[in-house]
C-alpha cells in the first residue's frame, strides 16, 4: 500500500472515531415524553381542556456531567392555515385597509411553555433554526428582511386575544433533576385536526435533545354526526335546514301573530 494512501485511511479512520465521539456525547441525554390523553374530544358544553405532558432525561450512560441545570420548552401547535393581516390607515376622513401582509401555513393555535424566559434559554439563531419561539414559528429565517415585523406583532396579540396564542413562561416545573411537567392548554375555539407537541432540552444554551408527540381534537356525540352528514350528504343537509328554518319562522309567527 502507498504510504500516502495508508496515511489518508488513517486519517479517515481518526475522523470517523471524534465524529462518534462527539456525537455521542452531544446525544449523551434523550427525552422520553408522555402526555395524558391523546384525543380531545368536543361536545356541546367543551369550554377548553387542558393536557399534561410529562417529561424524563434519560442520562443512563452519565458520560456527561451539567455544570448548568436543565431548561425545557414546550410548543403545542395546531393545524397551519394562511392568514391575512391587515393595517387600517386613515385616508382623510375614513380609515381603509392599505397595507397587508399575507403568513403562510402558521399555526391556528400554539402554546409555548418553558421553564424560564426562552430569551434566556437560547440564542435567536438556534431559536430560528429549529423554530422555536413565537418569532421562529412566524417568520422563517430572512423574512424581516423583506416584511415588516410589525406585522408579526399584530398577528401575534390578534390570536392571543382570541385566546389562540398562550405563552407560559414559567410553565415547565421539574419535579426532580430529570423529571418535568408542562400543562398544554387546547381552547375551547380550537379548530379540529391534529396538534404537534414538541420538546426541546438545552443547558447552558446548547440543545441536547429533541422529542414530540401527538394528540387529536375532534367532535363526538350529536356534533360529530350533524358534521358528517353535511359533508357526506350536502345536498339533502341543505335542504332540510332550509326546511327547519321556514317551519320555525312559520311557527313564530302563528305563536306571536297579533288578533
Amino acid at each position: 500500500m502507498r504510504p500516502g494512501l495508508a496515511r489518508a485511511l488513517r486519517l479517515a479512520a481518526v475522523g470517523a472515531m471524534a465524529s462518534l465521539w462527539a456525537g455521542g456525547a452531544a446525544r449523551a441525554e434523550t427525552l422520553v415524553l408522555s402526555l395524558s390523553s391523546h384525543r380531545v374530544q368536543i361536545t356541546s358544553t367543551y369550554t377548553g381542556s387542558e393536557l399534561v405532558v410529562f417529561g424524563v432525561i434519560d442520562n443512563e450512560r452519565r458520560s456527561v456531567t451539567r455544570a448548568e441545570p436543565y431548561d425545557v420548552v414546550v410548543t403545542a401547535t395546531g393545524p397551519r392555515a394562511s392568514t391575512v393581516v391587515r393595517q387600517k390607515m386613515k385616508l382623510g376622513p375614513i380609515w381603509m385597509n392599505l397595507n397587508q401582509r399575507k403568513f403562510f401555513e402558521v399555526p391556528t393555535t400554539l402554546a409555548q411553555i418553558s421553564s424560564r424566559p426562552i430569551e434566556l434559554i437560547s440564542s435567536p439563531d438556534l431559536r430560528r433554526r429549529f423554530g422555536l419561539g413565537l418569532e421562529a414559528l412566524l417568520d422563517p429565517a430572512g423574512y424581516d428582511l423583506i416584511y415588516d415585523p410589525t406585522f408579526r406583532t399584530a398577528l401575534v396579540r390578534l390570536q392571543k386575544d382570541a385566546g389562540l396564542y398562550k405563552v407560559n413562561e414559567r410553565g415547565v416545573t421539574f419535579i426532580t433533576p430529570s423529571i418535568f411537567r408542562a400543562v398544554v392548554p387546547v381552547p375551547a375555539t380550537a379548530p379540529l385536526g391534529g396538534y404537534e407537541v414538541g420538546v426541546a432540552l438545552f443547558s447552558g444554551g446548547v440543545l441536547l435533545a429533541r422529542e414530540s408527540t401527538n394528540f387529536e381534537v375532534t367532535k363526538v356525540g350529536f356534533e360529530q354526526a350533524v358534521a358528517q352528514a353535511a359533508h357526506q350528504h350536502p345536498v339533502l343537509y341543505g335542504g332540510l335546514t332550509a326546511a327547519l328554518s321556514l317551519a320555525f319562522g312559520w311557527l313564530a309567527t302563528v305563536i306571536f301573530r297579533r288578533d
